[in-house]
């Protein structure tokens, strides 16, 4: 479980704040492009049960799917839901060195690498590949040293089947705003900084806040489907600085 929001933290850092301190924020123009979050950071070990619970909320809302469902395409082009799902197993299961190697064969080429990786791990259908993505609901394993960029590809690669199937989302607050701050902080997989450089992005329902310029508000889950360069939630942003970064999404920066 997260820690408890309105105590000290066993750790030392301080306790969270809640959204309405960002709101409060927000009247005030910062005056250097920074992160502004007051401290959430969360251990490996938190990030990793966020993880696993995002995982295991996914797959129990798969269960049982239309047959056809799982053909339903998604807002990556060429990816339908099972291929979503696929590609979460192979996140989920991809070391170091079997991502260095994919990598190479696919001569440094993401989307030849993740064609293929989403190959080996469909089942015959999509009911097996559901199968196959919940044995590996618990595993622990990443190709790099950061864990809140794989709890970023559940929540979004979710938000993307869910988005496909008309479905509900619940996330925890403290979970999404670990990935809004480190998606806000640097590129990865995604060109997150680079799409919200030069804005004021400040949450709604939590306390993620970054950046300096023009001002954009709203929910904390839409401004990490942005930053992952999704136009899925970009209706549920405002401000002056919304357009904007609508633009760079739609442009591909």
């Amino acid at each position: 479980m997260a820690p408890d929001e309105s105590t000290p933290r066993s750790d030392g850092r301080a306790p969270r704040a809640d959204g309405s301190a960002a709101r409060r924020r927000a009247a005030v123009e910062p005056a250097r492009d920074t992160l502004l979050t007051p401290i959430v950071l969360m251990t490996p070990a938190e990030l990793w049960q966020a993880t696993i619970a995002e995982r295991r909320a996914l797959a129990a809302q798969l269960e049982g799917l239309d047959p056809d469902a799982w053909s339903t395409p998604t807002q990556c082009p060429g990816w339908d839901v099972e291929d979503q799902l696929a590609h979460l197993t192979a996140a989920a299961l991809t070391t170091r060195g079997a991502w260095m190697r994919s990598m190479a064969l696919a001569r440094l080429r993401p989307e030849v690498h993740n064609a293929r990786r989403i190959a080996q791990h469909r089942g015959v259908d999509g009911p097996d590949t559901l199968r196959k993505f919940q044995a590996a609901i618990e595993a622990r394993i990443a190709p790099t040293n950061d864990v809140a960029p794989y709890l970023g590809e559940v929540v979004v690669h979710g938000e993307d089947i869910r988005e496909a199937l008309g479905l509900e989302s619940r996330h925890e607050i403290w979970a999404l705003t670990a990935v809004a701050d480190f998606y806000w902080a640097r590129d990865f997989a995604v060109p997150s900084r680079t799409l919200s450089r030069g804005l004021h992005l400040v949450a709604e329902d939590g306390p993620f806040e970054a950046g300096a310029g023009p001002l954009i508000e709203g929910p904390t889950l839409a401004f990490v489907m942005a930053m992952a360069g999704r136009r899925s939630h970009l209706d549920q942003l405002r401000g002056p600085g919304a357009a904007q970064l609508r633009m760079r999404i739609e442009r591909g920066i």
